[in-house]
């Protein structure tokens, strides 16, 4: 093992595939040698299933699947729940190589050891200046990055299935793979060290409980997101912002204005109550105390840092003044030897004395440091109160404003910059100064989100009450007309006496708690299912009436197909009305779903709505003089509108983004985004060199004949997805009985439940767990369903001709057709079938299966007809996602045996079918085992062979869905 270090002229030389199989090797003989040291029998079996999956992969006989589904087949029930961790691991570990191989690959473009492949910000600066798109001194780039602004916005949607204890560990492992590969210069007993921690590590997650054993609240949620900002975010975005000077200064420009942060974070983590019974007002006063009590921790440790390094006393005039004044007012008010009890009670390790007259920098920043302790034991207090957080935070010596704690430290830097310490200000203080602007008081900003039909109730049952008749009732100019007549009045709207429902005095306390909040902690207001502009107007409404300070800006998401058809008519509603203009001063935005489209149009029907809707809703907006920011809400998978970050900004229409973006970074990819400082700074790269090449290389204007063509091929496709999800009476069995949808509940994987509303329709279904659950069979029918339909279609016409000149010459289709192309490479209608055949009655969806896969492989077909490939991503660019399709392959495949046999069982199990009583009766004969199924809750009460099962089927779909996660 000792040669297991590559440097950079070795991924040049062994290419990146080579790269990756000789870590994944590395990792998986690490693995073998672990398990073998606990159990020896165990690791043969598992080595045999691997050497059987590789067969079956490679070759595709029939006779070697079935020789690998005999093999699990004959294990126990607890061999399963073992074998299934195995491969869940390894899974894990090949990703990671995945991972680092990306991040090397990278490096070695950066300095120039291979040829670039990637986009990165420096790179983008310079191809705009040499095509022209920005003069040659780089002005229009600097102006372009002053006024751009990026907010992503971390979700915990409940598709991210790794406990935050093997994410660390995952951590350490990356950055043993990584040492091992940047330390060229290590003896051999250093790289014999990287090597046993590596075993350590690995040994570690192994042996750890995969699985969550309750089902996290969303403050357990919030919890996990922050562990990013305090672990790698935080640390990250400063690195990232210093780069962004550097290359600016490469270009001959100023670094950014220190007061502006082209990337900023919001959260819905807590705040997003559609549907999730569990955010509650006490839920969202909880996070956001908890966010603003982690920033003043990050902030506490950055100050402490700079009392060492600003350690001078030469200071300008203001800054001497200011030291005067201080020293003049304490004698007066507290004497040193009291302030030194003090800070001796709070335990501060360093500078816990008063310091000199002659430290003026240290003066101003012990002042800050108090502070902050003081906001952080305020925020302590409250947290365990009712009280209103901003009022008691105002009632204290604490922080609200950003300004507040800005103001001493821009006053630092301006005086080192005076007397000649330029350097000293823009190392660790302007760094700090940037992460404040990025971060402010609340860390990320929180968004609140409410299903827009819980504000109708809520105003109909108010003006009921008011004896005005049912709100739910009127007609939308009536709405309209009552909603502005009360939002310009000056007289409250609520009765005091008033009794509402439950649900109504929930979504009315949200509003309170609002109030109660300091305005830096919290984001938008976004309406799920919005439809009209009085869904607008009565959020506006109610927060006026919970007497909201400074009103959070109302956010519509749209997100059905007749919603995006409608959301212009809507906006231009919104903006006819003379109060609502006054109020938005000139900046609005719109939300779209990628998820709940695609589930109800079809993955292509559903991206041309959204594209569409943007270049009208765009035009509405200039109508109005109005700026329009649009808040891409896209998931992680192709299905709910994922795909390399680069090529989803690039393919937006031209004018919608401006240099203003928002987007979410779903629960799913977060780890994909964010673990650790590399990956960190190349998420930033990503988003700012896309967005500046969307502003000034704007992607072509589609022709018109391209966007005749785009409706009818989205017409046929909507059709097609509609005629099968919707109106085949064989689909929901289908779907019930072919996939694990119904078990996915059992994962305690995300606080919200799987369905807004508890009826077993699809429409009901949220889009995660729709899209999750074909995933788990490799089937990916949302994704690609339809599509195959509406391209036929278009061909018998004669206008393939025209689909490869869409292709070639059109951002937007081409991405679309390249990201299904990607899923497809990744699907296996064979393992789907495998489903089918050993958990659905044949005689009743056996006929819809066999349709479905005929669709599926002419939608391949007709897929690489129009990109002009031999075969599924048979190019140059996709050659290195080809192979890490390829080796995750031998590892799925017995995750997807096992979850079919578990899953079988199980419903045996819950459905009572004749011979399950003495699978029921299984002991397992090994102790530990005996504990392992003894955390599963239900095994108190039931067998521990259906919490073997249980825990099994669990496993294997958080494997597979870790080896089906996006690759490209």
């Amino acid at each position: 093992m000792g040669d297991s270090t590559v440097d950079f002229m070795e991924i040049s030389r062994l290419g990146s595939k080579k790269f990756l199989r000789k870590d994944e090797t590395l990792l998986r003989s690490i693995f073998y040698q672990m398990l073998r040291s606990h159990n020896v029998k165990l690791a043969n079996k598992a080595e045999v299933v691997f050497a059987l999956s590789q067969a079956w992969c490679s070759s595709k006989d029939p006779e070697e699947f079935d020789e690998l589904e005999k093999y699990l087949g004959n294990l126990t029930p607890e061999e399963h729940l073992m074998v299934a961790s195995i491969f869940s691991n390894m899974l894990n570990l090949h990703n990671l190589s995945e991972d680092v191989q990306s991040s090397q690959q990278e490096l070695a473009e950066r300095i120039g050891e291979v040829s670039r492949g990637t986009r990165s910000t420096d790179e983008t600066f310079a191809r705009l200046i040499k095509e022209g798109k920005s003069d040659p001194e780089g002005n229009a780039i600097y102006k372009a990055l002053c006024e751009q602004k990026i907010t992503l916005v971390i979700t915990a949607h409940p598709t991210q299935a790794l406990r935050r204890s093997l994410l660390k560990k995952n951590a350490a492992i990356r950055k043993i793979l990584t040492d091992l590969h940047n330390n060229v210069k290590m003896n051999k007993f250093e790289k014999s060290e990287l090597l046993d921690a590596l075993h350590c590590n690995i040994n570690a997650a192994f042996r750890t409980d995969e699985l969550s054993r309750k089902k996290p609240l969303p403050q357990d949620e919030m919890r996990h997101g922050l562990s990013y900002f305090q672990e790698t975010i935080f640390k990250g975005a400063a690195k990232y912002l210093r780069r962004l000077d550097t290359a600016l200064q490469s270009i001959g420009q100023p670094p950014l204005p220190l007061d502006h942060s082209v990337i900023s974070f919001g959260s819905w983590m807590g705040g997003d109550r559609d549907g999730n019974p569990f955010v509650t007002a006490e839920c969202t006063r909880d996070v956001v105390i908890l966010a603003r009590n982690a920033a003043c921790d990050l902030y506490f440790q950055e100050v402490e840092k700079l009392m060492f390094d600003l350690s001078m006393w030469r200071c300008n005039e203001k800054l001497a003044e200011y030291c005067d004044k201080k020293v003049a007012d304490a004698s007066h008010t507290l004497n040193e030897e009291h302030l030194a009890f003090e800070r001796k009670r709070r335990n501060y390790c360093d500078f816990w004395r008063p310091v000199s007259r002659h430290q003026p920098y240290r003066m101003v920043l012990e002042d800050i440091r108090d502070r902050l302790h003081d906001t952080r034991d305020a925020l302590h207090t409250c947290l365990n109160t009712n009280d209103s957080v901003l009022d008691y935070l105002k009632s204290r010596n604490a922080y609200i404003t950003e300004e507040e704690i800005l103001e001493p430290l821009l006053m630092l830097h301006k005086s080192l910059c005076d007397t000649g310490d330029t350097a000293v200000a823009n190392n660790r203080l302007k760094d700090l100064i940037r992460q404040i602007n990025t971060f402010g008081l609340g860390l990320i900003r929180l968004d609140i989100r409410q299903e827009a039909e819980r504000h109708a109730d809520t105003m109909n049952e108010i003006t009921n009450f008011l004896g005005l008749g049912s709100y739910k009732e009127w007609s939308e100019d009536k709405k309209i007309e009552f909603l502005l007549s009360e939002l310009e009045s000056k007289r409250p709207l609520l009765p005091r006496t008033a009794t509402y429902s439950e649900e109504v005095r929930e979504c009315l306390s949200t509003f309170k708690i609002i109030a109660e909040m300091p305005r830096s902690s919290l984001g938008n207001y976004v309406i799920s299912m919005a439809t009209s502009a009085s869904d607008v107007l009565s959020v506006l409404l109610l927060q006026k009436e919970a007497n909201v300070e400074s009103l959070l800006h109302v956010v519509p998401l749209f997100e059905r197909l007749g919603d995006l058809s409608e959301a212009p008519n809507t906006l231009r509603k919104l903006c006819s009305c003379k109060w609502f203009l006054n109020h938005i001063d000139g900046r609005q935005e719109c939300m779209l779903g990628y998820s709940d489209s695609g589930k109800d149009a079809g993955r292509l029907a559903a991206a041309y709505a959204l594209y569409r809707a943007q270049v009208d809703l765009t035009e509405v907006a200039n109508e109005f003089g109005v700026s329009l920011t649009f808040f891409h809400g896209r998931g992680g998978t192709v299905g709910r509108g994922g795909g390399p970050l680069h090529l989803a900004i690039r393919s937006q229409p031209a004018g919608t983004i401006n240099g203003k973006l928002r987007i979410t970074v779903q629960g799913e990819i977060i780890e994909q985004s964010f673990a650790d400082e590399n990956v960190c700074f190349r998420t930033l790269d990503l988003y700012t060199s896309a967005t500046l090449e969307h502003s000034l290389d704007a992607p072509p204007v589609p022709k018109q004949e391209w966007k005749d063509l785009m409706e009818e091929l989205s017409r046929v496709s909507c059709d097609k997805f509609r005629q099968v999800v919707y109106k085949d009476p064989r689909f929901i069995r289908y779907f019930k009985t072919a996939t694990p949808e119904t078990e996915i509940g059992r994962m305690n994987i995300g606080s919200r439940p799987t369905k807004r509303k508890a009826n077993a329709g699809i429409e009901s279904l949220r889009a995660i767990p729709w899209v999750f659950a074909w995933t788990q069979t490799r089937f990916g029918l949302p994704v690609w369903l339809g599509i195959g339909t509406a391209l036929q279609e278009m061909v018998k016409e004669g206008k393939l001709d025209m689909l490869r000149e869409m292709y070639k010459e059109w951002p937007f289709f081409q991405v679309t057709i390249d990201l299904v192309e990607m899923v497809l490479a990744k699907l296996d209608p064979a393992i789907a079938e495998y489903y089918e055949k050993r958990l659905t009655n044949p005689e009743e969806v056996g006929a819809l299966g066999k349709e479905l896969r005929a669709m599926f492989e002419e939608t391949k077909s007709l897929l690489l007809q129009v990109a002009g490939h031999e075969g599924l991503l048979v190019t140059s660019k996709t050659s290195t996602l080809q192979e890490k399709i390829s080796l995750r392959a031998p590892y799925i495949t017995p995750l997807n045996i096992l979850q079919v046999i578990n899953l079988k069982n199980m419903r045996d199990c819950h459905e009572g079918v004749e011979g399950t009583h003495e699978k029921k009766s299984f002991q397992p004969k090994s102790e530990d085992m005996i504990r392992l199924l003894q955390l599963n809750s239900t095994s108190t009460s039931r067998s521990l062979y259906t919490a073997a099962v249980e825990d099994t089927v669990t496993i294997t779909m958080k494997g597979i869905a870790s080896g089906m996660q996006n690759t490209g």
